[in-house]
């Protein structure tokens, strides 16, 4: 059984137990969140596709941990000009743990 869910404006192919990394979530670490934005869900061979999500169908997920992302370098330069601008980032991220599949 496996699912397509959307969090974050990203979208995911999920199964029970599966450990994925989200764009950072609003909930405290052992907290469990429900999706409901299940897009695609497959059971025993048969495939059901929402439009745009599948009625009554959900994802449990549990967080696991907060962090930040690996450090991304924004340089802006312009030739014979003297303009040169450094600038990091660093994207918040949720891992989290998909316990339950609903449907």
């Amino acid at each position: 059984m496996y699912a397509v869910i959307e969090t974050g404006g990203k979208q995911f192919k999920v199964q029970e137990g599966d450990e994925i990394f989200v764009e950072k979530l609003e909930a405290n670490v052992g907290d469990t969140v429900t999706i409901d934005k299940v897009l695609l869900l497959e059971k025993e061979g048969v495939v059901k596709v929402g439009t745009p999500v599948v009625a009554g169908a959900s994802a449990v997920l549990k967080v696991v941990e907060h962090g930040k992302g690996a450090k991304v370098i924004v340089f802006k330069y312009k030739a014979k000009k003297n303009y040169r601008r450094k600038q990091g980032h660093r994207q918040p991220y949720t891992k989290v743990l998909v316990e339950a599949l609903q449907a």
